[in-house]
């Protein structure tokens, strides 16, 4: 009898270590279709800020992607100077598959910007600052890159790149619990 409580302790000391060292790492990346509803189309006369206040209702993480959808033009992720001069001269990758999935692998802020000049000079041009480790918004200078020579086309998306990818603790419970009955009932 001894022997059963000491393997009833054990188990449930494991077991709460590893949920509360999976507190910590359990997170679902999310896909967020940029400004919702309306997707990536140029800004009514009285809302140029409307992918501003877009990006600031969200939090975005390192893991997550951007869903943008778009029909007959492209997008460009440039670096900072590109951003706010409305330059697709050198981009760092350029999306014209009308649904591109861009996934935001670093924290830190990313720029994309529309093909059309004047698209882009009427709003449509959006900043996401990614969440580093501590989940804060930096507060260090933001990150310029270097633009390639010739742009990169950003592959089509895969079938199951739009899914909410997560852990389910509860299967993990259920998994725990069984375990438990099994050393409970065993000889």
């Amino acid at each position: 009898m001894k022997n059963m409580a000491f393997l009833v302790g054990l188990f449930c000391t494991c077991s709460l270590f590893f949920l509360a060292s999976m507190n910590g790492l359990v997170g679902a990346a999310r896909v967020f279709k940029v400004s919702d509803e309306l997707g990536w189309q140029e800004p009514g006369g009285n809302n140029t800020a409307m992918y501003t206040q877009w990006a600031e209702r969200n939090r975005f993480q390192v893991g997550d992607s951007l869903l943008l959808g778009y029909k007959n033009d492209s997008v460009f992720q440039v670096d900072k100077w590109g951003y706010y001069h409305c330059n697709t001269s050198k981009p760092i990758v350029a999306f014209n598959n009308r649904r591109s999935i861009f996934n935001l692998d670093r924290p830190g802020p990313f720029y994309f910007i529309i093909g059309a000049p004047n698209h882009c000079k009427n709003g449509q041009r959006l900043i996401v600052e990614v969440m580093g480790l501590h989940h804060q918004r930096s507060h260090s200078p933001p990150f310029i890159a270097t633009p390639s020579d010739s742009y990169q086309l950003a592959p089509s998306p895969q079938p199951s790149s739009g899914e909410i990818v997560s852990v389910r603790l509860v299967s993990v419970l259920v998994v725990l619990l069984a375990t438990l009955v099994a050393l409970l009932w065993s000889p």
